[in-house]
């Protein structure tokens, strides 16, 4: 996982390396704040997340009609951890299926090469 930061010391955050370092700051604007960030990921892709998160606090504090934006940033905390784990459930049980269809495809090669020998 590489390492997002803000540059100002804010507090840190880890997404998935996707494309290059980048080694100057990135300027987004999360919910009218602005933070110059530095990591090892894409200057565009960096934009994208912060726009992903923008638009997630704005949705939720719509939603809620809540103005706090420390509550809305936990809130959307809290609802893109959901979405996380329950991708993440749905992928294993994916995963799972397929490795059990490949057992059964594999017993049934097994199967094959034996009754032609």
């Amino acid at each position: 996982m590489a390492l997002l930061v803000p540059s100002a010391g804010l507090q840190t955050g880890t997404w998935e390396n996707l494309v290059s370092k980048t080694t100057e700051g990135v300027r987004v604007t999360i919910y009218d704040q602005e933070y110059n960030m530095k990591g090892e990921l894409d200057a565009e892709y960096i934009q994208k997340l912060a726009k992903f998160l923008d638009d997630k606090m704005r949705s939720i504090a719509a939603r809620t009609r809540t103005v706090d934006s420390l509550r809305v940033a936990v809130l959307a905390g809290l609802n893109l951890a959901d979405e996380y784990h329950q991708l993440k459930a749905k992928y294993n049980s994916t995963h799972n299926d397929l490795d059990e269809k490949l057992g059964e495809c594999h017993e049934m090669l097994d199967q094959m090469l034996k009754f032609t020998d």
